[in-house]
């Protein structure tokens, strides 16, 4: 099946943004954005659970109960992710770089499955590793899974509203367009607050 040609800039733009996120966690180089290589270590166990800050939110064992401020741990295996039912607190918590990975993995993989999976996955239904290789894992099969999803979208299915049933965000009433376009923004700045949390790692161990 042919791309629809107005998707064909969101999914460069969504490969673009992956691929520098991917870049910038395992290294050994990255982009800086002018065609020039810079040097990045992989991310380490440490770094992925860093709190930069006291009452942090962050991926914990279930063992061991949510953290400052949460009620639950959502997610399948041994770890959780740190959350609150709705509605959220006000401000919201700093989270840490495993939290905003988690959640970005997250919601390319659930998205996925409610566009052109099962359309039953939960949050209580995806994995939260507690190691930075393994969240980079995650996150790989998510986005790749995201982009099957698009991959499959025919122009039609572009302007049906609710052709992502995603459950906890507005999908069901968009457009798949706006959705698509919605999902590049959250790769976009999730991934530039990772990087960010990368920088000040770094700098921290000065």
């Amino acid at each position: 099946m042919a791309t629809p040609p107005r998707l064909i800039p969101l999914m460069r733009q969504f490969d673009f943004a992956r691929e520098r996120l991917t870049a910038r966690l395992t290294g050994p180089v990255m982009d800086s954005g002018n065609g020039t290589d810079i040097a990045v270590p992989p991310m380490t166990d440490e770094e992925y659970l860093w709190e930069p800050v006291p009452d942090c939110w962050s991926v914990r064992r279930h063992a061991e109960g949510p953290g400052p401020g949460a009620t639950v741990l959502v997610g399948a295996g041994d770890w959780g992710r740190d959350a609150t039912p709705p509605p959220h607190p006000t401000p919201p918590p700093f989270t840490t770089l495993a939290w905003r990975l988690s959640h970005l993995s997250e919601l390319l993989a659930l998205r996925a499955d409610h566009t052109n999976g099962s359309r039953t996955l939960t949050r209580d239904d995806h994995l939260v590793p507690g190691d930075a290789a393994g969240a980079i894992a995650v996150f790989d099969s998510g986005a790749t899974a995201w982009r099957k999803a698009l991959l499959d979208a025919d122009d039609a299915a572009l302007d049906t509203v609710g052709h992502s049933a995603y459950p906890y965000g507005s999908d069901p009433e968009d457009p798949f367009i706006e959705t698509v376009w919605w999902v590049n923004q959250e790769l976009l700045h999730h991934g530039a607050e990772i990087a960010l949390l990368r920088d000040l790692y770094r700098a921290r161990q000065r």
